[in-house]
């Protein structure tokens, strides 16, 4: 048989071969492919970050103004988009633009960090300072509880829907005890601690009763706090009521009677009805994508760490 019968070892080989870098070419294109969409993305997310900034410098008093919008949304903490660093940068950079008319905190977040909620309510009072002319509103969207109510609290006005969910005036600590599951499988819990109270609250160990109370103490501490930043913002709006404060959650309508909000606004009736604008902008700042994933993942695995300690305050 001739090696050039199509049968032959020599032409398989040979189609094997050129199948082979057919597969290899086809490869090749798509994943070039797929970085010249990978490159045109950023390009454009790029051209649209520049455009946006650039139309921000032209919008001046001189157009009538605009209402600065500084989103807050999910879990309030220090690795996340609502971290106090991001929040305060929005807020900060709302103010200083020259066509800003007042600026709205656009949020929905059952709260978080009690740490970040307090540096984000100090710093609007010190940015308020700054800007005394310059007025500041939250406008809650479906949820607004917790160390989100806790920022809220700082604005001149808040507002909400009839619907939405509103304030949680409380703290909260929370874990699992795992002491007598250990025990069923035979496991050991082995913590050596310098210090007598070191090992607060571990979940492998009986609750102990000074420990206990001592923790409590410290989430009363941490309430009174909240209650104290409530009462100082909100004044003689609030009502009366003794369930005000007991972490007690309300909707907009409630909320409304209560004095935990002043309407039910959204932040375009805002820009509208009490700037008289007609222009709402976005001044929330967007960290890259891979920089967001971190901080999420961050949050993330702190926050279910925390949750199995049983050693984080959470508002």
């Amino acid at each position: 048989m001739s090696d050039m019968d199509p049968d032959s070892r020599a032409w398989k080989e040979l189609r094997r071969v050129m199948d082979v870098a057919f597969v290899e070419q086809r490869r090749s294109r798509r994943w070039g492919i797929f970085f010249k969409l990978v490159t045109l993305a950023y390009v454009t997310f790029l051209i649209v970050a520049v455009a946006r900034n650039a139309s921000f410098d032209e919008w001046s008093e001189a157009d009538g103004g605009h209402l600065a919008s500084v989103s807050i949304n999910g879990t309030i903490a220090a690795d996340s988009d609502a971290s106090a660093e991001v929040i305060l940068q929005g807020i900060a950079a709302a103010l200083e633009h020259p066509g800003t008319r007042g600026v709205v905190l656009d949020i929905n977040s059952g709260g978080g960090s009690p740490v970040q909620a307090d540096r984000v309510w100090r710093g609007i009072q010190r940015l308020r300072g700054e800007y005394p002319d310059t007025p500041i509103y939250a406008a809650i969207a479906d949820i607004g509880a917790s160390g989100a109510y806790y920022i809220a609290s700082a604005a001149d006005e808040i507002y909400a829907d009839e619907a939405s969910l509103v304030g949680s005036i409380g703290v909260v600590s929370s874990g699992f005890g795992f002491e007598d599951a250990a025990k069923k499988l035979g496991v050991e819990r082995r913590l050596i601690t310098a210090g007598t109270n070191k090992g607060l609250l571990d979940p492998f160990l009986p609750l102990d009763k000074a420990q206990v109370e001592h923790w409590q103490r410290v989430l009363d501490g941490t309430h009174e706090q909240f209650i104290d930043r409530v009462k100082s913002a909100r004044g003689a709006r609030l009502v009366e009521d003794d369930n005000l404060f007991s972490g007690l959650i309300w909707n907009g309508r409630q909320a409304l009677a209560l004095g935990l909000i002043d309407g039910h606004l959204s932040p375009a009736e805002i820009a509208d009805e009490n700037l008289g604008v007609d222009r709402v902008l976005d001044f929330t700042p967007r960290p890259a994508p891979l920089e967001r994933l971190t901080r999420q993942l961050g949050a993330s695995v702190s926050a279910s760490f925390n949750q199995l300690q049983g050693a984080g305050l959470r508002y």
